[in-house]
């Protein structure tokens, strides 16, 4: 049996990576994983081997972006607990046929380290940054060696612009984390009546990563509050939240509190129970489980959130930014997912949380569903948001391809011997 490992370095590297080794599995490969920042659940939820022990850190593996990220980063002995997982790879590395590097440098230098054949998906890098990737070094002369098989980028320009650069073929096959998000049904109210207009829906998406997602949360909360009065009456806006599940009902209620939200549980129309939020006719429903539900199901995504904004896009939805504190979604993390994801992604000028920002992002809300709802602007846009998410993260199917072009690379398997 073929041996795969997957290295990652992120909450959407390991995403992408769980979704090829489901592939995988079911294709009788016996795949392992190492997460090299936190505790790799997509991997564990998709029953695939994690090698070692896992921790998770504060800045949640991004504290290269400020001084105070990598000093937290050291206090916290992610330097050590880096050289540990080296060591790993170390000790594992004749047990694999094939090593994985989903992510940037990180993962790659990885790769290199076990002097095993590798294949790299370089989803951290596009040359919608900037027009022409600057790849850090020693990426390069990484990717240009021959134990190096196959490199994968994010998007088609990133795959032409690296083709030149390295002198080697790079190929995109699309990104295997809108497929979960891609094939979800979306979750609609009921019906209206006939005649009746539909109720918008606004997704909110304040990220993964704790203690920031319940930070953002809650700015997200204080836009809410300033939405025009029209969008604040009972009925006339669905609005979802999709939390993860370490921020819990008692949290959320705690933090909301302060800014006169009531948390309350109601019966669904189905029967269930609802986690919800209300201020004054503002009802805010608490979502643990249908992350893939809201996405394709709203139509308009605020978003504090780095790979589910990118899966919106996908989807052919619009993503309102609110920048924050960080540690991820600063004033800088937007700007450059802006310049990623294209002209989808919208996000009010100003200092983050204050109060120009949070009323300017509260008007924005209404004029984009606005602009959704008119019979001539909206479906024209509609169109062109869909155009922007072919360009800019392709097709489903990615986690497919990529597991079929893995499994081009690894070695036939011996035919059992007679008798």
């Amino acid at each position: 049996m073929s041996r795969v490992l997957l290295l990652s370095n992120g909450h959407g590297e390991d995403l992408s990576g769980a979704l090829v080794a489901r592939v995988l599995l079911k294709e009788g490969v016996s795949v392992a994983a190492l997460p090299l920042v936190g505790h790799g659940h997509a991997y564990r939820q998709a029953g695939v081997p994690v090698l070692g022990s896992t921790r998770a850190f504060s800045t949640g593996g991004l504290g290269y972006t400020s001084l105070t990220g990598r000093l937290t980063e050291l206090i916290q002995g992610q330097v050590l607990y880096m050289l540990g997982k080296a060591w790993q790879l170390w000790r594992h590395r004749r047990r694999f046929d094939l090593v994985v590097a989903v992510g940037d440098v990180v993962p790659l230098v990885g790769a290199w380290l076990t002097g095993r054949p590798s294949a790299v998906y370089l989803v951290a890098y596009s040359s919608h940054y900037e027009g022409r990737l600057r790849l850090p070094w020693p990426a390069g002369p990484l990717l240009r060696r021959r134990r190096c098989l196959q490199v994968w980028s994010r998007d088609a320009l990133t795959a032409s612009d690296l083709s030149e650069q390295l002198g080697r073929p790079v190929t995109f096959l699309g990104n295997p984390f809108l497929d979960p998000v891609a094939l979800e049904p979306p979750v609609h109210e009921a019906a209206a009546p006939q005649g009746a207009e539909a109720i918008p829906t606004l997704g909110l998406l304040p990220g993964s990563r704790l203690p920031e997602a319940a930070a953002n949360l809650e700015l997200m909360l204080q836009v809410l509050a300033r939405l025009p009065a029209p969008l604040q009456a009972a009925g006339a806006l669905r609005i979802r939240a999709a939390l993860v599940g370490d921020l819990s009902a008692e949290r959320v209620g705690q933090l909301a509190a302060a800014h006169r939200w009531d948390l309350e549980t109601r019966t669904d129309p189905a029967g269930g129970t609802a986690t919800v939020l209300r201020r004054g006719g503002l009802a805010l429903e608490l979502v643990w489980d249908g992350f893939a539900g809201i996405l394709a199901g709203s139509d308009l995504l605020l978003s504090m959130a780095g790979t589910a904004a990118e899966q919106a896009v996908g989807l052919g939805r619009p993503v309102l930014q609110l920048a924050g504190r960080g540690p991820q979604f600063t004033e800088g993390f937007a700007e450059a997912q802006r310049r990623l994801l294209g002209p989808g992604v919208i996000c009010a000028p100003g200092v983050p949380g204050s109060e120009a920002v949070l009323a300017t992002t509260a008007a924005e809300v209404a004029a984009l569903l606005a602009e959704l709802r008119d019979p001539e602007r909206g479906p024209r846009w509609r169109r062109q948001l869909s155009q922007i998410g072919q360009e800019r993260i392709g097709r489903p199917g990615g986690s497919g391809r990529m597991a079929a072009a893995i499994m081009e690379l690894l070695p036939p398997i011996e035919p059992a011997p007679h008798g």
